[in-house]
């Protein structure tokens, strides 16, 4: 009988796994798709795809959109992704850090977090220049693109890092490839000072600013970033590493605390 149960219980716990991969797979392709397409993508049996997609379907999890029998992130997301908001203090914390940033810098400012094994940015408030920067809030960069993907993984190990990181995710948007010792090197250039910027690696136009918001354990659970015109950005950075480090102060440990009552 126990070991009828273990199956049953690992049986769901599969399940559940593979419903949370179908989710996360349409917010990485941020477009509607047919549920064999889904399977074909991911590498899953037609049949269990199918019988997932009508539970969420049922739950209100997804919903029908674009014909054809198509399928996409659902509005209940919307309302649990909301309550999440309303109980923690910190999502005000970082618009209102965001705020003052882009009011200071006149610069694009962001908030970003990893995302399993990828980059992405969480909030954004752009800048007051006529000529904008911007990044879709929520899509997945490869780690190594990015000035916060050095802050990131500071915490881990060499190897750490290199068992992290898929190894594709080192070709760069040129299709040049980016060595993984160079970027460990620069992973701990980046841990020593407690910034990085650079010329973005993504296009040619941009540099980029990056610092930590550390976490109770002291490493960094987030980042807050400028995103500004190369010239610009170069002339201008200590005034905003200087904009960046009070701003990343006032949000230290703020992620785990919720709203009080």
């Amino acid at each position: 009988m126990d070991a009828i149960q273990d199956e049953a219980i690992g049986k769901r716990a599969r399940g559940l796994d593979r419903a949370f991969e179908i989710l996360d797979f349409l917010r990485q392709k941020r477009q509607a798709l047919k549920p064999n397409e889904i399977a074909a993508q991911i590498g899953a049996p037609r049949s269990s795809v199918y019988e997932l997609v009508n539970l969420l379907l049922s739950n209100g999890i997804l919903e029908f959109t674009g014909g054809e029998g198509r399928v996409y992130l659902g509005r209940k997301l919307y309302f649990l992704g909301a309550a999440y908001e309303n109980h923690f203090d910190f999502t005000r914390e970082c618009e209102a850090a965001l705020e003052q940033l882009a009011d200071e810098t006149r610069e694009t400012a962001q908030f970003c977090m990893l995302d399993g094994n990828k980059y992405t940015v969480v909030r954004m408030r752009e800048g007051a220049r006529p000529f904008r920067i911007s990044t879709d809030i929520g899509q997945s960069v490869p780690i190594p693109w990015t000035a916060s993907g050095r802050l990131l993984v500071a915490h881990l190990s060499d190897q750490e890092i290199l068992n992290f990181i898929p190894s594709q995710d080192f070709r760069l948007p040129n299709g040049e490839w980016l060595d993984p010792q160079s970027f460990i090197v620069e992973v701990r250039q980046a841990e020593r000072e407690g910034v990085f910027t650079f010329n973005s690696i993504v296009d040619s136009f941009t540099h980029c600013f990056a610092v930590p918001v550390r976490g109770e354990e002291g490493h960094a659970a987030a980042t807050l970033c400028l995103v500004t015109p190369r010239d610009d950005g170069i002339a201008n950075r200590e005034r905003y590493l200087d904009c960046l480090k009070k701003a990343a102060a006032g949000l230290e440990h703020a992620p785990a605390r919720p709203k009080r009552g």
